[in-house]
Parts: structure tokens; C-alpha cells; sequence
């Protein structure tokens, strides 16, 4: 029961049980940087920037879940150049202008208690698209959309075909990364994260469904993940020794022909080889109309393969809803922390509720303290 539901007393009496263990409530270190629990929001997609500056929207929508109690909390995919936007309202971090609003919202988060990152990355093929609510498909160039890039000339799904990148292409690209890293650090944030997942660009390099390319850049899984690494070496080439960096994968196509969790595995062997320090697992995101078996905790066991088969620390995703499900992903081992979306959409204060359910240190909030009391 939340506490927002809850008698004064009541909660007194909560917090008067004997407090347990709890592993989803323990810190976590990486580099110089320690979370304090391992409850970290997912980056959302707000579709609420002007001109990818994050507005007042961001600063509450991240900060309330900093108040709420999470660990970390990750700001929605962030791209690295204006082309590379999912959507004509998403998050940028392409020119000099947005580090001073980033910094607005990083400091906010820092000051109360969450670990401020920010996820870098560029739509390729599946730019350029209408956001959820104004409609579907691509956005016409004379309505505001823009030329999209992709691996090859092939559209995903019923969006517009992409150019083909070429060499010069991808040295842009890998030099938009690292700038975006420079202007990342510049703004506050304390890690990144490196998108390589749900069918962006970097993910369709790396998987055979969508890169056909016979170049350098396609055919073995040497070629096609050398993008990847470049951009990861570009970004950790401009971070501070003491800074984390993550990459997210989609450990799955959910296609028979598609990238397969063992190739994922030799992937983040060399990502880790490259200084990267968590692997992010979701899956799929390349194929438009895939099968998949989802579940509470679908994603958990490619979470629980990688962390086992590479010693590489990992996050979990996917309808991780539930307080005891997530301790008992991080007890058995199958993770190092849970990326927690939708349910932090309903509920901001997810992690402080949490840690009351599983009677672990409860988490306070001094403004919101019995306030009641003073009035």
C-alpha cells in the first residue's frame, strides 16, 4: 500500500519493523561514482524538447523521480545531431546551447541523492517520425521532418527510405558522439550512456536483418560492429577516467536471422575490453513486426547470460513491475540493477515505496517529513 494511502501512524508503524537486507537497496560503485540503490529509471522519451533543448518538462519529469528515491536516473535518448532525432520534439545535445538547460536538470538530480546520465544516440532509419500523439510514420520534409541515414537505402517498415551512409558519413557520426560526450560532462551528468539498442542506428549496424553492406562496415560481425566500437572508444577517449559508461544492446532481433544473445556476448567482450563498465540489455527494436514473448522479467535472462558468460556488470529491463521481482533479480545474481520504466510513469516515488514494501532503510524525503505537523 503506498504511503500516500497510509495514516500517519501507520506509517510509523512500518517504519518501526525490523529492516531486512535488501540487495535492490544496497549501493553500487562504478569508476568514482556510487549509486545509492540499484532502482534506476529508464530513459523515456518525452518528445517535449524546443529544438532539443530540454524544457521545464524534463527538469520536473526527471527530478520528481530523484525525490521518489531512484539511484540513477537516466535522461531519454539524447541525440547526438539534429538528423538524428526520433521524433521533431526530442532531446538534442548537437550544439553548445543545450548544456546550460542539461545542467539546470543535472544539478537538481544530484542535490537530491540520484546519479545524473544521460543516454547518447541517433535514430538512423527510424528518424524523423511523428511522436505518439500527433500521429504515426514519418514526418514529411515540408511538414518540419528531415532526410534520414541508415546502413543501406532499406526503410524500415513503412517509414521513408534512408540514404545509404558513406565513409564520410560515419567519421561525422563517430565525431558527433564524442562531441556530445564533451557537452554531456560540460552539463552535470555523472555517466553515459551509449545507445546501441531498439533499432537505432548503431543497433542496425551491428545486426545482419538490417546491414547488408559488403564495405567495412558490413557483412562479418567484425564489420558490423565496428561502428560501435569507434563511437565507444571516440566517447571514452573524451570522458574523465572516474566517469562510467554504459551501452545499451538489444541482446535479441526476435528474428530467426537476426543477431542472437552469443553474439552479443562477443560484443560486449570487446566493449569491455574498450573501458566500457555496465552493459543496459533490452531486446529488439530492428524488425517491424516481431513475435515476442513478453512477460514480466522477459529480458532478465540475456541479462543473466551476459553478466555470467563476460564478468561485465549489467542492468536489467522489461515489466519489471513488481518490488520483489526486482530484489530477486538482483539476489540470484541475474543482474547488478533494474531499469525501471512504465511503472516509474505511474509512480515517481517507485523506489520509496519500494524500499518500504521490501522493509529496507526507508527512504525519506525531509519536505515531505510529516509536514502536517508544522501547518
Amino acid at each position: 500500500m503506498p504511503h500516500s494511502t497510509l495514516h500517519a501512524s501507520q506509517v510509523d508503524q512500518i517504519h518501526a519493523r525490523p529492516q531486512r537486507q535488501v540487495q535492490l537497496f544496497s549501493p553500487m560503485s562504478l569508476r568514482a561514482i556510487e549509486t545509492r540503490n540499484r532502482v534506476w529509471v529508464s530513459p523515456m522519451c518525452q518528445h517535449s524538447a524546443i529544438d532539443g533543448h530540454p524544457t521545464d518538462w524534463h527538469l520536473v519529469h526527471l527530478g520528481s523521480r530523484a525525490v521518489g528515491g531512484a539511484g540513477l536516473v537516466m535522461a531519454e535518448s539524447t541525440s547526438v545531431r539534429a538528423d538524428g532525432r526520433i521524433a521533431p520534439y526530442d532531446a538534442g545535445i548537437w550544439a553548445d546551447s543545450h548544456i546550460a538547460p542539461w545542467a539546470r536538470i543535472t544539478e537538481f538530480l544530484r542535490e537530491n541523492g540520484a546519479v545524473a546520465a544521460i543516454q547518447l544516440g541517433h535514430a538512423g532509419r527510424k528518424a524523423s517520425t511523428y511522436r505518439p500523439w500527433d500521429g504515426t510514420g514519418s514526418v514529411p520534409i515540408d511538414a518540419g521532418g528531415w532526410p534520414t541515414l541508415g546502413p543501406t537505402a532499406e526503410p524500415f517498415g513503412v517509414l521513408h527510405a534512408p540514404s545509404s551512409a558513406t565513409d564520410k558519413d560515419l567519421k561525422e557520426l563517430v565525431q558527433a558522439f564524442a562531441d556530445a560526450v564533451t557537452r554531456s560532462v560540460m552539463a552535470g551528468f555523472e555517466v553515459i550512456e551509449i545507445h546501441a539498442a531498439h533499432g537505432y542506428l548503431l543497433h542496425q549496424f551491428l545486426s545482419p536483418v538490417v546491414n547488408t553492406r559488403t564495405d567495412n562496415y558490413g557483412g562479418s560481425f567484425e564489420n558490423r560492429a565496428r561502428l560501435t566500437l569507434e563511437v565507444v572508444e571516440a566517447a571514452r577517449a573524451r570522458m574523465p577516467e572516474s566517469m562510467p559508461l554504459f551501452v545499451r544492446v538489444s541482446a535479441t532481433d526476435w528474428e530467426n536471422q537476426g543477431r542472437d544473445v552469443e553474439e552479443i556476448v562477443r560484443l560486449v567482450n570487446l566493449l569491455k575490453e574498450r573501458g566500457v563498465d555496465l552493459i543496459d540489455v533490452s531486446t529488439g527494436g530492428n524488425v517491424a513486426q516481431p513475435t515476442i514473448p513478453t512477460g514480466p522479467g522477459y529480458q532478465v535472462p540475456f541479462s543473466a547470460k551476459i553478466r555470467q558468460e563476460t564478468g561485465m556488470p549489467t542492468a536489467a529491463v522489461g515489466l519489471i513491475t513488481d518490488p520483489t521481482h526486482a530484489e530477486a533479480i538482483i539476489s540470484s545474481g541475474n543482474a547488478d540493477a533494474v531499469m525501471i520504466g512504465r511503472r516509474h510513469l505511474d509512480d515517481p516515488y517507485w523506489a520509496k515505496n519500494a524500499a518500504t514494501q521490501l522493509r529496507a532503510e526507508p527512504i525519506r524525503i525531509l519536505q515531505y517529513d510529516r509536514p502536517e505537523l508544522r501547518n
